[in-house]
């Protein structure tokens, strides 16, 4: 969880982070996620986002930041990941008391306690349902801008309603990651926003608005779950009193809609038509801003969070920044300075050696482990 101040130049004034692995140890994550036997089902724990958000507003606090002179805030999430609140939670969001951190207040609120996330590929039998159902690959991708993907939100919330009907009957409120960051500052639930919604299989992109067909194919009751989506830069309202009480925000600080990661970089990266971008992150992405996109069967398109009427196009690459980290790990004992000195001590091509590494199933191509070839295109064990 990283946090950044800025003024009204735009010069950042404060940063900080929390590592969840290292600061939150208690939830025994690695890299954040629980991924289970199966290697395909990966989760939070919702809770230790809820803590780590303690953890650095207190930081902030204990450093003397002057929380009363933030005039606005907003934020991103991971995207496709989903947390499920129960039944009544809302109104212990409304009136959690400022004297308690915030995730003590909250700790029975979630009907589902390790949130599915976007490294999660357990949904393959409800992608081909949602595809069935929508007539094909090609038309959820053209209603939705994308097929259907194990990681999607709309696939993920299938699976907890068919295995776990009754949890999902406990549930009142579905958010994103993004949307239930932003919840938990406006202190009531937070609308998904259009380009966040992009990412789930639910969302039509042209009408920006739920496909019933898809929601009628994933749960039943799923609309009033997921509330009304609203546009990226959306002011949702004022902080909830609880941040004005224990931190000393003002009562006016606004909280503007919370959007996914990927969303926020082609934002935060300025773009402008024409422009293509590449992440390097924990998944590696490659986006750009787009007038008139044609859906396909690879890639995504999104609606774009700076204008409504236009779109992002998105490639997402899984085995990013945590498969290089394994591979320093494991060849240069964990030294960047060391993995560099091997890099360039190779010649640029590294003569027509090729290693593909794929911890986890892979989106494109699809595919898992490691796969390593000589210059003669034979494969090397």
């Amino acid at each position: 969880l990283k946090v950044i101040a800025i003024d009204e130049q735009l010069r950042v004034i404060y940063e900080d982070n929390v590592h969840f692995d290292k600061d939150l140890p208690e939830f025994k994550t690695q890299g954040g996620v629980y991924i289970q036997s199966d290697r395909l089902t990966v989760t939070s724990p919702v809770l230790m986002w809820v803590k780590a958000l303690d953890m650095i507003l207190e930081k902030m606090k204990s450093s003397g930041f002057n929380f009363s002179q933030v005039r606005a805030l907003s934020g991103a999430g991971q995207q496709h990941g989903s947390v499920y609140w129960k039944k009544g939670s809302n109104q212990i969001l409304k009136n959690a008391s400022s004297e308690l951190p915030l995730h003590q207040s909250l700790k029975g609120c979630f009907s589902v306690s390790d949130s599915p996330i976007w490294m999660d590929s357990s949904t393959a039998s409800q992608c081909r349902a949602l595809e069935k159902a929508l007539g094909g690959a090609q038309h959820l991708a053209s209603v939705t801008g994308s097929r259907a993907y194990e990681r999607f939100t709309g696939n993920q919330i299938a699976k907890i309603y068919s295995q776990s009907p009754e949890v999902y009957k406990q549930t009142e409120r579905i958010s994103l990651v993004s949307s239930f960051a932003a919840s938990l500052f406006l202190g009531t639930y937070a609308p998904i926003d259009y380009s966040d919604g992009s990412g789930m299989n639910l969302l039509q992109i042209w009408e920006k608005a739920w496909s019933k067909p898809c929601l009628d194919a994933c749960a039943p009751g799923l609309e009033e779950r997921l509330g009304c989506p609203v546009p990226s830069h959306s002011v949702l309202g004022p902080i909830s009193p609880y941040y004005s009480q224990r931190y000393g925000f003002s009562p006016d600080c606004k909280v503007v809609a919370f959007t996914g990661d990927n969303p926020a970089s082609l934002a935060g990266m300025r773009l402008q038509e024409g422009d293509i971008a590449i992440s390097l992150g924990t998944s590696d992405t490659l986006f750009l801003w787009i007038q008139e996109p044609t859906p396909a069967l690879e890639g995504h398109i999104l609606c774009n969070p700076v204008d409504s009427q236009t779109y992002m196009a998105l490639l997402c690459f899984k085995n990013g920044s945590l498969m290089r980290e394994r591979i320093r790990d494991d060849c240069a004992s964990g030294s960047w300075d060391e993995f560099s000195k091997a890099l360039s001590s190779t010649v640029a091509g590294n003569t027509g050696n090729l290693g593909f590494y794929f911890d986890v199933m892979e989106i494109t191509p699809e595919a898992v482990g490691i796969h390593r070839f000589n210059r003669d295109n034979q494969k090397v064990v």
